[in-house]
């Protein structure tokens, strides 16, 4: 089987021939292709050759099957100073600002900046804010999707980002957690009422170009936390939410799948209970406290785990014996193999060892064929 036809038979409810090995190696491959520190044999060839030599399918992350458009009565002002980025957005019923700081470092590394400076500051923004959105337009971009969809060809199936929730958008994007809570708490009305009219923007304009799209497995949703978005708000303004829109993606044959780059460990439930077919770069120990045996139990073969392998398992760190004790454990959890897709959490960074990215393909082969047979992993 092709890594294509293997996610395709995951996603069914079916069985591959053996564990897919589909790791995001961007991050890994543009730092090294830019410091000038890529290994000799990988020098000249591109991300999707190295993935190929690596005996690794291609997460086929940059598909997209809308665009959107700031319209309306906004001006847009940017200013660059220094290693910030500020943007401003003046609308008829007032202004707000945003900021990104950039590095060297991270540049180098092909990481974005970070944003430190958020749109929503004070009760006084949320209009704003409600305005910008409600001035959004959106337009389909299927046959750019299809043409990318083909590029990928047999080595893997497109991973579509479709959004966020309302509430999560607010709180990690608009806001801030910090202020974002504390807006929540000082003033709810207000802050509840731009979540209704975000969610009614998005059952509006975008729920319908997802539904109607050529792809089949959907993005929507990212880093839910167990601290963050706790079980009781989880239930309360998350689930519900996607509750409705996997419904609607399950009517059109298509998968809801959760950016899970974080610890779940608390609110395993919450995410099946919102209709989440998979989660994707899932975390687990040592990087959060959530375990893959944890996620294995709670869920069993009802939403499918992509990940597993956290990233600095891979770097020094930790030593040869660790690395080896650890994968054993986990090609032993995930046995006989349903429902699971191998890939590191969240990316493959720049100090990850090649001869360790190298062995996990050659774990896949020895161990990784379909049923898993428990008695050929050695013990951890």
């Amino acid at each position: 089987m092709t890594d294509r036809e293997r996610l395709l038979a995951i996603l069914a409810g079916t069985s591959p021939d053996r564990v897919p090995w589909i790791p995001r190696l961007q991050v890994w491959h543009t730092a090294h292709a830019r410091q000038g520190t890529l290994p000799a044999r990988f020098r000249g060839l591109t991300l999707r050759q190295i993935e190929r030599a690596l005996g690794m399918g291609t997460p086929a992350r940059d598909g997209s099957v809308f665009r959107s458009v700031q319209a309306g009565n906004v001006e847009v002002r940017t200013t660059t100073t220094g290693d910030s980025l500020e943007t401003e957005y003046r609308t008829p019923v007032g202004t707000v600002r945003t900021r990104h700081r950039h590095s060297a470092e991270l540049q180098r590394a092909g990481i974005g900046s970070m944003e430190v400076e958020h749109m929503i500051k004070s009760p006084d923004d949320l209009a704003v804010v409600e305005y910008l959105y409600q001035h959004t337009e959106y337009y389909p971009t299927y046959a750019e999707y299809e043409q990318y969809d083909a590029g990928i060809g047999a080595e893997g199936l497109p991973l579509v980002n479709g959004g966020d929730c309302p509430f999560h958008l607010f709180l990690q994007k608009l806001a801030g957690y910090q202020n974002g809570y504390y807006l929540l708490t000082d003033c709810p009305d207000r802050v509840e009422h731009l979540l209704r009219t975000l969610e009614e923007l998005d059952r509006e304009r975008v729920w319908p170009l997802l539904a109607a799209s050529p792809a089949r497995l959907i993005l929507h949703g990212v880093h839910f936390d167990s601290s963050l978005t706790p079980p009781p708000l989880f239930d309360r303004y998350i689930t519900p939410y996607y509750r409705d829109l996997s419904a609607l993606l399950h009517a059109h044959g298509k998968a809801l799948c959760l950016h899970a780059d974080n610890d779940s460990r608390l609110i395993l439930r919450q995410i099946e209970s919102a209709g989440y077919d998979m989660v994707e770069t899932f975390t687990t120990a040592p990087l959060v406290s959530c375990t893959l045996a944890e996620a294995r139990a709670a869920w069993g073969n009802r939403v499918i785990i992509w990940g597993g392998l956290p990233s600095i398992l891979l770097e020094p760190v930790y030593s040869e014996a660790v690395f080896e004790s650890f994968m054993r454990a986990l090609f032993r959890t995930i046995a006989p193999g349903d429902a699971f897709i191998l890939g590191v959490a969240d990316n493959v960074m720049p100090a990850a060892l090649l001869h360790r990215l190298e062995r996990v393909a050659q774990m896949v082969e020895e161990w990784g064929s379909y049923p898993i047979d428990v008695a050929r992993v050695p013990a951890p």
